[in-house]
């Protein structure tokens, strides 16, 4: 009888082993800061540090989760696919610098090749990249500058004057080239957005003299509803309020919102920079007049492959074409500027996707 139950306990025991060793391994949580972080694809080779023999770009915009960053990581995924090199896309949740600097100071560590960043706040971040650079990172700025003589190659959408001139004549067409209009940005600290409004409003102080400026410009954190909110407020303040500028492309979105709301789009005239499928709605019944961007995927795609080739040690040059997107850059020292901004209006609009 002993026996038997030994033979028994003996099967069970056996049995109990090999179910365990059969069984999933338990999976750790993630830590909540490194969750905010979204990897470019569910590949797991997109999202881990390369391999000794695996080229990796890191990618780090200013924030992930709005629709001109999701239009980034297109790009960047493209990049991935046309160039057969590792990518990582990822970010804060929102346009936070120090979550930023974090967030490379991890990739750093875990080793990449080059960074590729667009800072939210270019002096929090002289440190981290400075640390990048003498640990052999390829440093390349993108939409927004890093501080001088940071970066080894910085890459513009488009030409910074060129955008803020383009912009203001929309506004100034929408106006009838006079009256009072307000300004909405989606930081005080982003640079490529304060260029876009420097140039804008010295442009239209010279050509367009019945513009007034009745306030300074006014952040949004990159936050539809916070430029909604405070469109809502410019509204309330400035009665003879004709015209609100849109600086990033969630702050014309919230802004022709307000003034869809209180039927105002004949008097009150929208412009800014835009996705074309956030703005249809807003264009079809008046509320937004124009909207201005450029080609944030193909964008993107060129950034790669320009990071890319700066780390291997290859010559920027000007006209050069990128693979794949049929476009051509404008070099001029270490700035390389991809192409001439878009104008979206009611008429054209439906022609673009992104």
């Amino acid at each position: 009888m002993k026996r038997k139950l030994l033979v028994v306990m003996m099967f069970v025991l056996a049995f109990a082993l090999v179910f365990t060793s059969c069984a999933p391994a338990a999976v750790q949580s993630e830590d909540p800061a490194e969750s905010a972080a979204a990897p470019v694809s569910e590949d797991p080779g997109t999202s881990q540090a390369a391999s000794d023999d695996e080229f990796t770009v890191l990618v780090l915009p200013k924030m992930i989760g709005i629709p001109i960053f999701d239009a980034f990581e297109a790009g960047a995924v493209q990049a991935m696919e046309d160039f057969g090199i590792n990518v990582i896309y990822t970010g804060p949740t929102t346009a936070d610098a120090v979550e930023q600097v974090r967030i490379l100071e991890d990739y750093i560590n875990k080793g990449i090749d080059c960074v590729a960043v667009a800072p939210n706040d270019p002096a929090a971040f002289t440190p981290v990249l400075q640390k990048a650079k003498e640990g052999g990172i390829t440093v390349v700025d993108w939409d927004t500058y890093a501080e001088e003589g940071i970066a080894d190659l910085s890459c513009r959408q488009m030409d910074d004057e060129e955008f803020g001139k383009a912009i203001w004549d929309g506004l100034a067409e929408a106006m009838g080239e006079e009256g009072e209009y307000a300004i909405i940005t989606g930081g005080l600290s982003a640079e490529n957005l304060n260029a876009w409004i420097e140039a804008g409003t010295s442009y239209a102080a010279e050509k367009y003299p019945n513009l007034k400026l009745v306030t300074d410009p006014i952040p949004c954190d990159e936050q539809q509803q916070q430029a909604y909110t405070k469109a809502q407020e410019l509204i309330a303040s400035y009665p003879e309020l004709d015209g609100i500028v849109g600086i990033s492309t969630p702050a014309p979105i919230g802004a022709a919102q307000a003034v869809q709301e209180k039927g105002l789009q004949d008097k009150i005239a929208v412009v800014g920079t835009v996705c074309p499928n956030d703005a249809k709605p807003f264009m079809e019944d008046g509320s937004l007049d124009s909207g201005y961007l450029y080609d944030p995927t193909g964008f993107m795609n060129a950034t790669v492959y320009l990071a890319w080739q700066k780390s291997l040690g290859n010559e920027i040059t000007d006209q050069m074409e990128i693979p794949n997107t049929g476009e051509t850059v404008t070099v001029d020292g270490t700035d390389v500027t991809y192409a001439p901004p878009l104008k979206f209006t009611k008429e054209n609009i439906n022609d673009y996707d992104f």
